[in-house]
């Protein structure tokens, strides 16, 4: 396998089943009135960021990348107070990423190199996923933080096993 593909299948790893998975095993485990809180108004939920992830995805690799029309509202992703259940958020992410996926894997070397502009920025494809990747993944460990903190000891990723981390997710 060359690089290039390597990139996208890992990319695409990342995003249609890890960090979901992750994010998912936090939502099972949140008390569910943990969603929407925020113990400042410059803090973002956890409803929030599930918000804000999917807008990303869509906006970065659906519409940048795929070519779908962009119809999103950034600022609304963190405006919101209260919104749909955990499910239904993760629902939509969900549905989301599965769109992205499909874009991800119509790649291939020479489409990384494809000039886009994404939110204003003259971006390649390549410079696209990089970023989605990224974002996706400081956010999961945002998400993931706040749910040790409201769901303390309820959330575990990996086993150790004599020095050795086993994933369990």
């Amino acid at each position: 396998m060359d690089v290039a593909q390597a990139f996208i299948e890992k990319s695409r790893h990342y995003l249609a089943r890890e960090y979901p998975s992750k994010i998912q095993r936090c939502l099972d485990v949140l008390p569910e009135e943990m969603l929407w809180r925020r113990d400042d108004a410059s803090e973002n939920s956890i409803g929030n960021l599930l918000l804000h992830l999917s807008g990303n995805v869509r906006q970065w690799i659906v519409s940048g990348v795929g070519g779908a029309p962009d119809a999103r509202q950034r600022r609304a992703e963190f405006d919101a107070r209260e919104g749909g259940r955990a499910s239904e958020l993760m629902s939509g992410l969900l549905a989301t990423l599965h769109d992205a996926d499909t874009v991800l894997a119509s790649l291939d070397e020479r489409s990384l190199g494809e000039a886009r502009r994404i939110q204003g920025r003259d971006v390649n494809v390549l410079d696209a996923l990089y970023h989605v990747v990224e974002h996706f993944s400081m956010h999961t460990g945002q998400i993931i933080l706040l749910t040790k903190r409201f769901a303390p000891g309820r959330v575990q990723f990996y086993e150790d096993a004599g020095g050795l981390a086993i994933p369990r997710f």
